[in-house]
């Protein structure tokens, strides 16, 4: 089959690479109908990866059509259109029964394209183990470019979201408007919140973030502005959605007494100057992680089935999966307004 496979920083080529096959009976295989690429994708493009492996296929956000189950699988048949989760775990263990991949009990726990130990999905076709559990039928009332974004962006800015402890009436913020944040953006105010500030440095992207009814700042403004249209009492909760330093830095300057940061954003640093007296004297809460994507499905998808979140906005591209090493430019280089790239095999 075809693939996007990684050879190194910025090396990313559509070659050939071995077709999938089934490891263990409850695995399934699917066909790829639509992938996308994430924005933790440029951690490994910019040779940050998580392995020291080369040649192994990327990416973890992808739908497709199951071709092939094992003998173990019960819920999903031939021919069924699904929704693949980035996040997979064995399936059988009470916490992955609950959704909870992080804390799947048998060791299970990971993500698709961060090695060759679980290939990733931008490829015409890939391997799903524990095929019942790591992957959904579409819902009904659900586009196959909505299924695609609830795969893992949009999990993940819910997950931020929630973790932000946004509630009626309180403000937010959200530092950093790629796909994942703009999506935190509109799920902030479904969350209830009275107001959302808007934080990125390309225009473009802060324009879009008005249109969905956010103030929209520019990081060097950020704090000065906040403070004075907030009469100095700043953000009750901000969601950080890049994972630099800097910008989680940013996120704790903006909060509140009492306020809470969520950081979704993928950090790579060793260690981060946490301003500890000073989170302690304001009763700061902070929280950082990655999601568990089935976890967030039952709410998720409601939303999407009545109109209240629309995350296919974000989708700015659509390119052949053989245009993949310049799609992944395009993203990296936030060239002609990319947002969300969707490949298609």
């Amino acid at each position: 089959m075809k693939a996007l496979r990684y050879f190194g920083p910025r090396d990313v080529r559509y070659e050939s690479m071995d077709d999938p096959v089934l490891h263990d009976d409850r695995d399934v295989l699917v066909k790829v109908t639509g992938c996308a690429i994430c924005g933790s994708d440029l951690h490994i493009y910019h040779g940050e990866g998580f392995s020291e492996d080369l040649g192994f296929c990327v990416g973890h956000e992808a739908v497709g059509e199951v071709v092939e189950i094992g003998r173990g699988v019960r819920r999903l048949k031939s021919g069924d259109k699904v929704m693949i989760s980035a996040a997979v775990g064995c399936g059988a263990c009470p916490a992955c029964l609950r959704g909870d991949v992080i804390r799947c009990e048998t060791g299970s726990a990971g993500c698709y394209g961060l090695s060759s130990k679980l290939q990733g999905s931008q490829a015409e076709a890939v391997r799903v183990p524990a095929g019942d559990f790591n992957a959904a039928l579409i819902p009904e009332g659900i586009t196959e470019d909505q299924a695609l974004l609830m795969t893992d962006g949009m999990a993940t800015a819910w997950y931020g979201a929630r973790n932000a402890d946004i509630s009626s009436g309180k403000t937010a913020a959200v530092v950093g408007l790629g796909p994942i944040g703009l999506m935190a953006v509109e799920q902030a105010f479904v969350l209830g919140a009275a107001r959302v500030f808007a934080i990125d440095p390309v225009a473009e992207r802060r324009a879009i973030a008005e249109t969905l009814g956010a103030t929209a700042l520019h990081p060097d403004d950020a704090v000065e502005t906040i403070r004075e249209l907030t009469r100095g009492r700043m953000v009750d909760s901000t969601v950080e959605a890049v994972g630099h330093a800097r910008t989680i830095d940013l996120a704790l300057n903006l909060a509140a007494r009492r306020g809470t940061v969520s950081v979704i954003g993928v950090n790579q640093d060793r260690r981060f100057d946490f301003p500890m007296a000073r989170a302690f004297m304001m009763g700061l809460t902070f929280r950082i992680g990655t999601c568990s994507v089935q976890e967030t499905w039952p709410e998720l998808i409601p939303l999407v089935q009545a109109g209240r979140l629309k995350p296919e906005r974000v989708i700015s591209h659509r390119l052949p999966l053989s245009d993949g090493a310049e799609a992944y430019a395009m993203f990296d280089g936030r060239k002609d307004g990319a947002l969300k790239m969707i490949l298609t095999p």
